[in-house]
């Protein structure tokens, strides 16, 4: 194997056969020792996350794929805390999507304005790039297209992709008395230029909270699988 990509919480070999890699760690976005999935940087390292991150990957990519949405998912090794994907293009350099079901985090702190904490939104899905120098900037629909980053037909099949992926995982959490808040994934595109989802869906990616309280990733993972 060979390693090409160092990230915050996995790094990424490239295989013989073509596919990738991936290795889970056990860093998490945060900041001052705090979870944060909305941060740009590692806060902290909680012994087995990368462990149980990878469990709930594999669950929600397997439902996922069943639903007939394209992702970038082929095996995992839970021994060694790895998985293997398809190789696929991140658009730019780097994008994150997120759908917000709750007014919170970095949302709340742009906007707050306008909206309550913790108001309810419309599965809202909003770009940013991945850029940790420039606190990862948002980019409308519009922008991404100017840009060249993405045409209109992809964005439109990422949003619905987004809201639909969202829909399964809020939808398993409900049924465990857990209220998913937001999260974020990322999304690629193969050879043909079809979009796929990569990376994650774990604990460490999504804001949850149970009875009012928010629940950590570890906790929640817990939960999930209790």
């Amino acid at each position: 194997m060979k390693l090409v990509y160092t990230g915050k919480t996995k790094n990424v070999y490239a295989l013989d056969n073509g596919n990738y890699l991936l290795k889970f760690k056990d860093d998490c976005t945060g900041k001052d020792g705090v979870f944060d999935p909305g941060e740009n940087s590692i806060g902290l390292t909680i012994d087995g996350v990368g462990d149980v991150n990878l469990r709930m990957s594999v669950y929600f990519f397997d439902k996922i794929n069943a639903a007939g949405i394209k992702t970038h998912f082929v095996k995992a090794n839970l021994d060694d805390t790895t998985m293997e994907v398809l190789p696929a293009k991140v658009f730019g350099k780097g994008l994150e999507v997120i759908c917000r079901h709750k007014a919170v985090g970095s949302f709340y702190r742009r906007y707050r304005e306008y909206i309550e904490e913790g108001a309810d939104l419309p599965a809202y899905v909003e770009t940013t790039f991945k850029n940790d120098e420039l606190g990862d900037p948002l980019v409308t629909r519009d922008g991404l297209i100017i840009l060249g980053i993405m045409s209109g037909e992809q964005y439109d099949e990422i949003k619905t992709m987004t809201q639909k992926i969202t829909a399964i995982v809020a939808d398993d959490l409900a049924e465990k008395g857990l209220v998913l808040y937001d999260i974020k994934f990322e999304f690629g595109y193969d050879a043909d230029g079809k979009v796929m989802l990569i990376d994650e869906i774990a604990s460490g990616n999504m804001r949850v909270y149970k009875d009012g309280k928010y629940i950590d990733p570890m906790t929640l993972s817990k939960l999930f699988f209790a």
